[in-house]
């Protein structure tokens, strides 16, 4: 991104696209929060516009839910989310465009994280917040879920 308000961490997974989907889609709770957190998926309507709502529970109580819709879902590739619309299209406080992407490279796959945010305040805000440590930690987590399971099959 030209203007710099996007952060990223990628991984490269010793595993085929198709078990890499799999995971990233249907155990997206096993892997989502850096661990002691945890993720519970509320609803998720996987289309263009369909809602994207989860709660994450923090180690002391903490309660955050994370409600979006998706701009984009592109089964094998990609899905897109963003905060800055809720529930039945009611405008919110955007705070980013989560990309969740990956691609076939060699005998593994490449799996690419992206947030991009409406100012360079939320950026930093995020950054401030422990980005690469919350979502490096994620991509580890993702990225030994998909290594075990190829492993396990």
């Amino acid at each position: 991104m030209s203007d710099n308000r996007e952060l990223s961490v990628t991984r490269f997974i010793e595993a085929p696209p198709n078990a890499v989907w799999s995971a990233m889609v249907d155990r997206q709770e096993e892997w989502w929060c850096p661990k002691p957190w945890r993720a519970e998926i509320d609803h998720q309507d996987r289309r263009a516009g369909g809602r994207c709502e989860m709660t994450f529970y923090g180690p002391d109580g903490e309660i955050m839910p994370q409600n979006g819709i998706y701009l984009a879902y592109e089964p094998g590739r990609r899905f897109v989310t963003t905060d800055a619309v809720v529930g039945d299209f009611e405008p919110a406080g955007p705070f980013m465009i989560g990309i969740w992407e990956i691609e076939p490279e060699g005998r593994g796959t490449r799996f690419t994280a992206r947030a991009r945010h409406w100012t360079d305040e939320t950026r930093q805000q995020h950054q401030d917040m422990g980005f690469e440590a919350g979502w490096g930690v994620m991509a580890d987590q993702f990225k030994a879920l998909c290594e075990n399971v190829r492993a396990e099959a």
